[in-house]
């Protein structure tokens, strides 16, 4: 007996549903688990945990923080990358801060919720940080001596065009002094909270200032990965940070340097990317040479 034709379509769609449920729902999931058994892929499989003492502290895949219950740098830890994914490193909100080279004005406002800082001021203020940590020169082209962006809204008679007549550094409050005494002439204030300068008609107008045009402090100490979850550090901010953790432990710098090449991935395939320091990996290896006293 021939079977209606929509009751045959219809037969015909259960049979592909039940056979690719199999397939894609079941073979297919199972599948890829035995093959993450198979001897040498099991731990990466698992997430490349890394454990000290009998107990896993961390993944060599994700970064994280090695700071105080304040948010202050531990001196006796290599320091990792900043971090944009949630409240930093975290997993399930890896992500950017999509701020971009434009982003030079920071959002201030009495409310400090509503406050936000630019991509230009976050960087001045950690390169500044870093500077302080290590005992190096932290100052950055367009960064303010005291960690903001050097950034200017300058008001002229005819808008785009004429003399000068007023000038906000826009990025500094009271108590703050002015990074510039005057600009073209023109005595330069301190912003308002809650004043949109740029909307008012000021131009936006970046200082670069006497900065080094090679800062002393590399571009990964104070920007975040795209992931936000990044493991590693460039072995130019490892080598800027020897120098405090052989003090902070009491130990040879030349000790440290041999621990943080032993750490250093190169590149992959020989040409892709840039070598690499995986910052946990290196500072278990600290504590197991040179244990804090």
């Amino acid at each position: 007996m021939r079977l209606p034709n929509w009751l045959a379509q219809h037969l015909a769609a259960l049979r592909a549903l039940l056979v690719f449920t199999v397939l894609l729902g079941l073979a297919y999931p199972l599948a890829l688990v035995a093959v993450g058994r198979v001897p040498g892929l099991a731990e990466k499989a698992d997430g490349s945990l890394v454990a000290a003492d009998g107990r896993t502290v961390g993944s060599a895949l994700i970064g994280q923080s090695f700071t105080d219950p304040d948010g202050n740098p531990v001196p006796r830890y290599f320091q990792s990358r900043p971090s944009a994914a949630g409240d930093g490193y975290d997993p399930t909100a890896t992500a950017a801060s999509n701020l971009g080279p434009e982003s030079v004005v920071d959002t201030i406002s009495n409310d400090p919720e509503e406050s936000t800082r630019s991509l230009l001021t976050q960087v001045c203020a950690r390169s500044r940080a870093v500077g302080e940590l290590d005992g190096v020169d932290g100052r950055r082209p367009y960064c303010t001596v005291d960690g903001v962006g050097a950034v200017l809204a300058v008001f002229r008679a005819d808008g785009l065009s004429g003399p000068v007549t007023r000038v906000v550094s826009v990025n500094q409050v009271a108590p703050a002094t002015p990074f510039l005494t005057s600009y073209e002439g023109v005595p330069v204030e301190l912003a308002q909270p809650g004043e949109d300068y740029v909307a008012a008609g000021g131009l936006v107008t970046p200082i670069r200032g006497d900065a080094p045009a090679d800062p002393a402090v590399p571009a990964d100490a104070v920007t975040a990965s795209g992931s936000g979850l990044d493991p590693h550090i460039s072995p130019a901010y490892a080598e800027l940070q020897v120098n405090r953790v052989a003090r902070e432990r009491d130990a040879d710098p030349a000790e440290i340097r041999r621990l943080v090449g032993e750490h250093t991935t190169g590149r992959s395939l020989g040409f892709m990317g840039e070598p690499g320091v995986n910052v946990l990996e290196l500072n278990l290896a600290l504590d197991r040479e040179f244990p804090a006293r």
